[in-house]
């Protein structure tokens, strides 16, 4: 190698270690290290699930490093937000769509690094557990959420709750959370939520004469609600007063965000056995009472299949979001007041064999809330039809389930005097 060429490789090698050194320079004078550089790279947002119904929901969102979260609830409408410091967001937006419990996913830059993701409720909602976790095999970390359905009373005494301990915003140190739990409501009236049965593109069973149960349920449940109301005891609120689809757990949620204390699902069915009538009592149970019990819930629990949306009980993650273990408590009283309902009926209109059964229905899997379904009479059978039909012997049939509400709400508080 001559002289020029080792020259000319010199000031190659001389100008690389220059440059090294005046960007070293430059780090120095500027305060900041190589090192401090990496860790402040955006952290990344890189999946994001939803799994649950309209009572239940837990949505998961996955990041590279430990995230930096602040969290806090707004009303009108009911929204959890979530700021996510030096975030970059890579995340489908497919994954976004809302369902169950969400009705609305928001998420997008602030600017300045800052990320926010805007969950918004099917009304009021609880935020059970907002938690900062680590990944069980060490790559990255993940928000977990779990929110149930709840009444305005308690989001907004999770919004005082809020405002008290922090201001504006919380947050979140691998398990912080919003609200204190339940809280006492010593002016909260009796409150029966009535759900008519099927509605909209699910119209339920067909009497013979061409009767669609979805007409015969929400006649009844009107004037349910209208004798019960008339009282001026109760609130009393119908899970649909129109001709509406909905999902067995959108009716749920409805008589948990309003805190009911009592349930009744009003249904008229069918059955291949033409000479078999009468009402029929159900409350939920895990094994039915008898293999009739169990071929009507299996029915009615299909009615969620009407709009494409078929809940798979057999992914066991999400079963357990979706049913929680029904409460000692509340099947109970659920028992108590279809025994005194049985009793109340049993004055007034024809009853099957063995009225008061059982059976998984999912409209009566609300946790805290008593709940019954009344089969009003089989569409199947041509007296059956003819009665549901007729006003007068809806009204008798209304009367009675008022009086049992009647008692059952005196019992409840002890008064004995019928409410």
């Amino acid at each position: 190698m001559g002289l020029a060429d080792f020259t000319d490789k010199g000031c190659r090698v001389g100008g690389r270690i220059l440059g090294a050194l005046c960007l070293l320079l430059l780090v120095v004078s500027s305060g900041l290290s190589p090192v401090a550089n990496a860790a402040d790279a955006p952290l990344v947002a890189k999946g994001y699930k939803m799994a649950g119904d309209a009572t239940k929901m837990r949505i998961v969102m996955d990041f590279d490093r430990e995230p930096d979260i602040k969290w806090f609830l707004l009303r009108g409408p009911n929204r959890l937000v979530i700021d996510l410091a030096n975030t970059r967001l890579a995340i489908d937006a497919k994954d976004l769509k809302p369902r169950g419990l969400v009705r609305g996913v928001r998420l997008g830059e602030l600017g300045e690094g800052v990320s926010r993701l805007i969950l918004t409720g099917k009304g009021p909602f609880a935020v059970d557990k907002l938690d900062v976790l680590k990944n069980e095999d060490g790559t990255g970390y993940r928000i977990a959420i779990d929110m149930s359905a709840a009444s305005e009373r308690e989001f907004d005494a999770a919004l005082a709750n809020q405002a008290l301990t922090t201001g504006s915003t919380v947050s979140t140190d691998k398990g912080g959370r919003v609200g204190t739990g339940p809280v006492s409501n010593p002016g909260h009236r009796f409150t029966v939520v009535i759900d008519p049965g099927h509605g909209g593109i699910d119209g339920g069973a067909e009497g013979l004469n061409g009767t669609i149960e979805k007409n015969v349920t929400l006649a009844f449940a009107t004037e349910l609600r209208d004798k019960l109301a008339a009282i001026g005891k109760y609130d009393v609120f119908m899970t649909r007063d129109t001709d509406e689809y909905l999902r067995l757990d959108d009716r749920v949620r409805i008589a948990r965000q309003h805190e009911a204390d009592l349930l009744i699902s009003i249904h008229a069915d069918t059955i291949s056995v033409k000479g078999i009538r009468g009402a029929t009592v159900y409350t939920v149970s895990d094994k039915a009472s008898d293999p009739e019990a169990q071929a009507l819930a299996d029915r009615e629990n299909l009615s969620d299949q009407f709009a494409g949306m078929v809940i798979k009980d057999d992914n066991k993650e999400v079963t357990d979001i979706l049913i929680d273990l029904i409460r000692r408590e509340t099947h109970t009283f659920s028992m108590s007041f279809a025994h005194t309902l049985v009793g109340q009926l049993s004055t007034s209109v024809g009853l099957i064999n063995n009225p008061q059964r059982s059976a998984g229905f999912k409209v009566l899997k609300a946790p805290d809330v008593p709940s019954v379904l009344v089969e009003l009479g089989y569409l199947s059978n041509a007296k059956d039809e003819a009665q549901l039909l007729n006003a007068e012997w809806r009204g008798k049939a209304a009367q009675s389930i008022t009086n049992a509400v009647a008692l059952f709400a005196s019992a409840r508080s002890g008064t004995g005097t019928g409410g």
